[in-house]
């Protein structure tokens, strides 16, 4: 009897099966995790600037422009319900050299958004204790997030449950202490001016919102990594479809909340932090320290350190699934489709130490964090374009999904591409160039493979 189970988990791992241990509340802490609930703490006065003091609307206007993205993993999740998200959905839509591409930039994303976070997390560590580098912290965050991943994703999401459950009453008591403070003290700002702008940079202006915009969708990046554990949930495809518009939501309605406090709380204006960019990465912090006190400042803090460990873990786990999915296609290595106990170890391991090498390298640098943050966006923007491509190829050119529904297979996914091709314009440079070139190491890779199948095909 036991050999016969052995038997069957070998064949299991040499087709490259996954476990089916996930259920909606996974998923919902995996996408949490990934975009973190306090994402804007870092942004906050960037945004502030940028948008002359109407922070809170520039994320209402984000989380818009998000729901186009979330609209399309849901309809694709359903039809295509495949591990490793876009490069699936692309490949079935699009072809099978559009899903490569779609797969490739999204890596420069999944690989990367890891490394920025692990190494957040070591800064933080290395703030409360200098005596450790940072760089030593960092990766410490990566070897203990790294064993719970190979340990197997139910067993990750369980402990990511506890910290995400920590971060939300963090959050929860932020709001408490700052609808107190404003209760007793009043506001510093007026009460709609998070809505409509401070007035100290002039009128309110559409131009200034729509450019913060760019900036903020970035704080929303990890829910579309919920579409990666689609052949290891229970239930169906349809869990993971509800688990992304659920995530992104929740996401919105977090972050609107807690720039609208924190935007009443700060004595500094737009127009000062405009004038004065070093003071813009400690706004939140410093706002926070002023009204209510040094306390929450530092609750905030190490909740962030932790938390940025494990929005990578989930990260990590999303570019395991990922390349998983193209070396079992044959995309990449076969070996990163192998799993073990159904967990894809190989495909996670290669993933961790990449992610290393990056958030260590970067950690001994004092331009480390500017380096990866101004790159990793460019891939998850290409890919969401390709993913709004592969729903207008599957439903209203290839017509495999029944009968085409004109605002929900064309306007809307035209609509997201637009506003994700705008986003990738009002990039930074450095960042477009680190993208083409990516780019095109991917076609040379792609290029490489078809010649090849070519000369083996004769």
């Amino acid at each position: 009897m036991s050999g016969t189970g052995t038997a069957d988990r070998t064949a299991e791992e040499e087709r490259g099966d996954l476990r089916r241990s996930l259920g909606f509340r996974d998923l919902v802490v995996y996408g949490l995790l990934f975009i973190a609930p306090m994402a804007p703490v870092g942004v906050y006065g960037t945004l502030d600037a940028k948008s002359h003091g109407a922070v809170a609307l520039v994320y209402v206007v984000a989380t818009v422009a998000m729901a186009f993205t979330a609209f399309s993993y849901a309809q694709m999740v359903r039809v295509v319900p495949q591990a490793g998200s876009v490069f699936a959905y692309a490949r079935a839509g699009l072809g099978k050299e559009a899903g490569f591409v779609a797969g490739w930039m999204a890596m420069l994303d999944y690989l990367l958004i890891p490394a920025v976070a692990y190494l957040f997390s070591g800064i933080a560590m290395n703030a409360l204790v200098p005596e450790v580098s940072r760089w030593v912290w960092t990766a410490l965050a990566v070897v203990v997030t790294t064993l719970l991943n190979l340990w197997g994703v139910r067993a990750a999401a369980r402990v990511g449950f506890l910290v995400l459950a920590m971060e939300i009453v963090v959050l929860l008591v932020f709001v408490v202490s700052a609808v107190v403070v404003l209760a007793r003290d009043g506001a510093e700002r007026g009460w709609l001016s998070p809505l409509s702008g401070d007035g100290t940079q002039g009128a309110f202006a559409l131009s200034a919102v729509i450019g913060a915009v760019s900036v903020a969708v970035l704080s929303y990046l990890g829910f579309d990594a919920i579409a990666s554990f689609a052949e290891e949930v229970t239930g169906g495809s349809e869990n993971v479809a509800r688990a992304v518009l659920f995530c992104l939501a929740m996401a919105g309605v977090l972050f609107v909340a807690q720039t609208y406090l924190v935007a009443l709380l700060d004595p500094t204006t737009s127009a000062q932090f405009a004038a004065d960019p070093a003071k813009q990465g400690s706004a939140f912090y410093d706002a926070v320290d002023v009204s209510v006190g040094t306390w929450l400042h530092d609750l905030v803090a190490v909740s962030k350190a932790i938390g940025a460990a494990f929005a990578a873990l989930a990260g990590q786990a999303a570019a395991g699934r990922l390349l998983f999915a193209m070396g079992r296609d044959r995309r990449l290595p076969r070996a990163l489709a192998r799993t073990d106990s159904g967990v894809p170890r190989v495909a996670l391991l290669c993933a961790a130490t990449i992610t290393l090498v990056a958030a260590v390298w970067a950690a001994s640098r004092d331009d480390g964090m500017d380096h990866l943050v101004s790159v990793v966006d460019i891939g998850a923007l290409t890919a969401f374009t390709l993913l709004h491509a592969s729903v207008v190829g599957w439903f209203a050119v290839r017509r495999r999904g029944g009968p085409v529904i004109w605002w929900r297979h064309v306007l809307v996914p035209v609509a997201g591409a637009a506003i994700t091709v705008t986003v990738i314009v009002e990039a930074s440079e450095a960042a477009q160039v680190v993208g083409v070139v990516w780019l095109l190491i991917g076609l040379g890779v792609l290029i490489t493979q078809r010649v090849l199948l070519t000369q083996r095909s004769r």
